[in-house]
Order: structure tokens, then sequence, then C-alpha cells
């Protein structure tokens, strides 16, 4: 498939590039490389989007969500659409992500960061989960491919039990941390298992760049 740079930058950690491209379902699909690694685009969003949907069902009153990973913004629109969600921050660590959003460059980006509800950050997961004095009732976090397939070599202290300690001591109690992989993730769901006592995985079944894949999402729940 035919595909155009639409935008590029480069920071300390590499560069960040959007690219359109079409195909046989839709007319005009952005997607998202960091150092050359496919991160996401907008033609299969349904793994993003299940991120904010299996924890939001499993919380009664989500008023407060931490997002880590802006993306394209499909993970909050989702949270926003939910009428029970009072504030959704969302901890991004490229700057340009974050322009090409509030900009138009990504489309839906502006509507999307228009609402009172949502605050973009942009940090260091890490150190933002560090520094927080807030409690959440969701933590969702898709920053980088997952455990084995890393963007960038850094993101690798966000699958270990002691972020994920810290991810669990913001969380209200009876409030859910999600974790997005590319791929199967054990050690991680063992991680998960430990620091929370129990964990789930969910395989969905995805299209991507009509190829069938499947993405997996980590559930553990605070006490």
């Amino acid at each position: 498939m035919e595909s155009v740079e639409i935008a590029r930058a480069e920071t300390e950690r590499g560069d960040v590039v959007l690219r359109r491209r079409r195909s046989e379902t839709a007319a005009d699909v952005v997607e998202l490389r960091v150092n050359g690694v496919f991160v996401m685009d907008t033609l299969e969003t349904t793994s993003e989007i299940e991120l904010a949907a299996q924890a939001l069902d499993l919380v009664e009153q989500p008023d407060s969500v931490l997002i880590g990973g802006l993306g394209l913004g499909f993970t909050l629109q989702r949270v926003l659409a939910d009428a029970r969600v009072e504030r959704a921050v969302v901890v991004e660590i490229e700057e340009p992500l974050i322009e090409w959003m509030r900009d138009g460059t990504v489309p839906h980006g502006p509507a999307l960061l228009a609402d009172a509800r949502a605050t973009v950050v942009n940090a260091d997961i890490l150190m933002a989960i560090a520094e927080a004095r807030s409690t959440y009732d969701l933590v969702l976090l898709d920053v980088d491919n997952g455990p084995g397939y890393l963007v960038h070599a850094d993101n690798g202290a966000v699958y270990e039990e002691r972020f994920l300690r810290r991810c669990r001591d913001l969380l209200s109690p009876g409030g859910v941390l999600v974790v997005w992989s590319a791929n199967p993730a054990p050690d991680l769901l063992q991680a998960m298992r430990t620091v929370f006592g129990a964990a789930e995985e969910q395989g969905h079944d995805v299209l991507l760049q009509e190829r069938p894949e499947t993405y997996y999402l980590y559930l553990a729940r605070a006490a």
C-alpha cells in the first residue's frame, strides 16, 4: 500500500513519524511509527478501545482515569465516551505527538482534546507515576509494544514489579490496572499476580494492516 509522510519530529529518543496510507477498507489511514517501528494506526483500533472498555466495565464509578500513552487517542476517546468519567489524565512522553493531536495533523485530535475532562501531560510515565499524588479508579498503560517488543529499552521498567506496585498504590480500593501488549507476556502476568494477588490475560484478535494478529490485555484489581 502506498503511504506518504505527513509529519516527522526528532526527539531525544529518536524519530516520531506520522504516515498516511490508503487501504481497501478506508481511504485515509493515519499510521504512527517510532524509530521505524509500527506503533498503531487509525484502521485497527479495537484493542486500544478494549483497553478502556474492559476496565470501565469492572468499576462501578470510574470517576478518575490515568492513561499512560496518548497514541492516536482511541483509548482516551473510549474513556471520555463514558459519562461516569469526571477526569482523564493522559501521560505522553513525545511532545510532537501531543501537538499533532492538538493542531489537527491527526484529524480527530482537536475535538478529542477539547473535552474539558481531559488533561494531557508531557512526561515519562515512570516519572509521572512515581510523582503522582492523586489516586485513580483506573490506570491504563499502553506506552510501548509490550515487554517482548520494546520501542524504547527504558520502557522495560513499566512491566516490572516495582513499577506495578506503584500503580497499585495509586488505585482507589477496587480500582483496576490494565496493561496492553502486542505479544503474550507471561512474565508480566506473573509480576501482576505477585503484586495484586490475581491477574487475568485476555487475547484480542485484530486485523493489523490486513493481516490477522492477536493483541493482549493484562488486568488486575486493587484490594
